[in-house]
């Protein structure tokens, strides 16, 4: 599933992003060569450590003392920033290596993207790493920067545009390419880099692990992170919950959504993209605001910065055009926000200030904001008072083109801001750069797109209610009763699997493995009329094709008979098969059907999958996916998530189902899942039948497949009382 990673040792990272020396094996005394840039960067910048050229060929590169080999530089080495030829990067990284040089930044390419061969030598870089304790960035990377420290250790041309102020946003990317063009596009936005790293082909050093540095960096406030695929999705999961828990959105643009995207991925930078459809339900547990282009991805990073996160759903709508007040309504209902009307009597009170506007949410005040200086602040004030609303979006049309008018509306809304410091107060209008700058020093984020506005309001305050859980505990993973779970039984039927299901706190059917007609008859009386009888056979998974299920049994008669029948038609049909015996259930009468699974994802381990059977599953692929294990909460969030969830909830005069039962059980699958997470292969409950509230959950059948299950499983026991005669 993963592969074999060092633990992380953040004393060798700081030596790779606050390096007190560096030396530049292969520095050019040509600045605008890839071999010059990173030397005239570092000069550039004001880095004020060691600066050291490696260059056999010249006794000094840009004006400072070259040195003809690693091995001849006085004094310690924290970082060495390889940029030579393919054939030459063995011998030099291994010098580095033995020289003691704590990190080293490989920009060479020409390994495991290009293919065996070059795979081969990735792994020797690999193998110096981990037998040095010498951390290794890249190859196939544009390197790394600390605008803070000043160290510039790229040479990538995005810098040609100049650098842009430190910041609070940490950036990791394992596309270079990609990294260069967001440092330049971020920089043209205002927006400041705590750090900026690009990982490329991580024959050592990986996304998670720049990911989990960002995550614990006290300069770091938001982590704007692109990704193609990981190997060591354990080791991404720990890397987003230390996030979580330190309260550091994560905004991460993540491609490979198609086939075809994801096979260029997996091209791209050696990366193991696996199924985005789980990369998808990793990013909700974790609560990852994934962007889906470029722009989104700097406007998701940019509203993260004022870390304002409201723990609800309620959304307030101010606006001068009644127009855009239904396009933000649209906006908000779509993500699911609570577009909660104000109270009647702020209602009243608003429609005797000023008759013409809409007051019930969106609260349009019309143009009259410009000529009624007090309008704007008084309606606001009410929202913030009276509405109860965790987010309030403000859309002024283009009033920040204008110094005047904008620097009035700034100055009603900057006495609110000041009485309402924890409130996330969102302003949409056209501005010049100035007057967006006036608003964001008055703790107010601005955008252009009233809808983007909304959407990023959302996102907050998704956050906002996945920090609040994260510091509850609500996604903790309880224990099994009694502390532990032993492992499966060696032979898996139905029956074997349920009972082993029910140790594990899964609900089953009440149900009896019958060897005789009158075994079955019996059993029947036990479990209670009206009953189901099924054939249990380690040969046979499709039961009712195979003619081994007989429905609706109501007395010891039709059960002898049907035990009968089904051995019969099983004798006809399938010689060879192996038959453990007949299974006697009690007939689940009423309630939703839907299916529990798991799958084993080669980069997370266990996922479990939920969603309605029938046709919402086979048709229309509304499932909803986590990989276990995982709590109460986010059990509930898999619920809700499907589109059939109106199903569950009561919708059509449908009583409501005992989601609390089904949201258990997910929880306990997602322990055996992980539990059994080295050896099984695949789950399938189905159905998993959901009473009305208060009734419970059951399961009606269940498979498991174990690794271990490719070997010929044990003999049946069972008593075979009627010969097969061809009719």
């Amino acid at each position: 599933m993963s592969t074999s990673t060092a633990p992380l040792d953040f004393s060798r990272l700081r030596a790779l992003f606050q390096p007190s020396s560096v030396a530049i094996l292969g520095a050019s005394d040509d600045p605008a060569k890839i071999s010059g840039r990173t030397v005239r960067y570092l000069l550039e910048s004001g880095y004020k450590g060691r600066i050291l050229p490696i260059n056999p060929r010249r006794d000094q590169v840009q004006g400072l003392q070259a040195y003809p080999a690693v091995e001849q530089v006085p004094g310690d080495i924290d970082l060495a920033i390889v940029a030579l030829p393919a054939t030459l990067v063995l011998e030099a990284v291994q010098a580095c290596a033995d020289r003691g040089v704590r990190a080293l930044i490989l920009f060479s390419a020409g390994f495991a993207e290009t293919g065996e061969a070059g795979r081969r030598q990735q792994a020797r870089l690999t193998r110096i790493a981990r037998e040095s304790g010498m951390r290794i960035l890249g190859p196939n990377c544009l390197g790394a920067i600390n605008l803070r420290h000043g160290m510039i250790g790229t040479f990538t041309s995005g810098m040609e545009g100049g650098l842009s102020q430190p910041g609070r946003i940490g950036f990791v990317s394992q596309s270079g390419a990609l990294g260069s063009h967001c440092f330049a596009a971020f920089r043209e936005r205002g927006l400041g880099f705590s750090y900026w790293v690009t990982t490329g082909n991580e024959c050592d050093l990986e996304f998670a692990d720049c990911l989990a540095f960002l995550a614990q960096d006290p300069d770091t406030d938001v982590i704007a992170a692109y990704i193609e695929g990981c190997r060591d999705g354990e080791k991404l999961k720990k890397a987003l919950e230390v996030a979580r828990q330190n309260r550091k959105p994560v905004i991460l643009l993540k491609v490979g959504e198609s086939e075809i995207g994801a096979q260029a991925a997996a091209s791209h930078t050696a990366s193991l993209a696996g199924s985005d459809a789980v990369y998808d339900a990793v990013f909700r547990q974790y609560g990852v605001c994934r962007a889906h282009s470029i722009t989104e991805f700097m406007e998701l990073t940019y509203a993260c910065l004022g870390r304002r996160f409201p723990a609800g759903d309620r959304i307030g709508l101010a606006t001068v055009s009644g127009g855009v007040g239904v396009l933000m309504a649209d906006r908000a209902s779509a993500l699911g926000l609570d577009v909660a009307p104000m109270p009647q009597a702020a209602q009243q009170w608003m429609k005797q200030r000023w008759a013409p506007a809409a007051v019930a949410n969106p609260v349009d005040t019309t143009a009259q904001v410009t000529s009624d200086r007090a309008l704007l602040t008084e309606f606001v004030e009410k929202m913030l008072d009276q509405g109860d609303y965790h987010a309030l979006v403000i859309f002024l049309a283009h009033t920040g083109l204008v110094k005047e008018t904008s620097d009035r509306l700034r100055d009603q809304l900057r006495t609110l801001r000041q009485r309402y410091p924890e409130r996330l107060i969102i302003i949409s209008t056209l501005c010049t750069p100035a007057i967006r700058a006036d608003y964001e020093g008055d703790g107010f984020p601005v955008f252009e797109d009233p809808s983007v506005a909304v959407q990023a309001a959302a996102e907050l305050m998704r956050l906002g209610r996945q920090f609040k859980a994260a510091e509850a505990g609500g996604n903790g993973v309880p224990l099994f009763h009694g502390g532990g779970l032993p492992a499966p039984p060696a032979h898996l039927n139905e029956f074997t699997v349920k009972q082993y299901l029910a140790e594990a706190c899964v609900p089953v059917v009440d149900e009896r493995l019958a060897h005789s007609a009158d075994d079955a008859a019996s059993a029947a009386a036990e479990v209670g009329y009206p009953v189901v009888l099924k054939i249990v056979s380690p040969d046979i998974a499709h039961k009712t094709e195979a003619g081994g299920v007989i429905l609706n049994l109501v007395n010891p008669t039709q059960v002898q008979s049907a035990y009968r029948q089904i051995i019969k038609r099983i004798r006809c049909r399938h010689p060879a098969a192996r038959i453990d015996g007949v299974l006697v259930s009690r007939m689940v009468i009423g309630g939703t059907e839907t299916l529990i699974g798991v799958q084993r994802d080669p980069v997370f381990g266990p996922v479990v999958a939920f969603g309605l059977g029938g046709i919402f599953v086979e048709t229309l692929k509304d499932v909803a996916l986590r990989p276990a294990p995982f709590g109460l909460e986010e059990a509930h969030s898999m619920i809700r998530e499907i589109q059939g969830y109106p199903l569950l909830s009561g919708a059509r005069n449908r009583p409501p189902a005992d989601t609390d039962a089904l949201a258990r059980a997910l929880v306990a699958v997602s322990q055996v899942a992980s539990r059994n997470r080295h050896s099984l292969l695949s789950m399938d409950i189905n159905p998993f039948i959901v009473l009305p509230r208060g009734e419970g959950a059951v399961a009606v059948d269940a498979l498991m497949i174990q690794a271990s299950d490719n070997a010929a499983p044990a003999p049946g026991n069972a008593t075979h009382e009627a010969p097969c005669h061809a009719s």
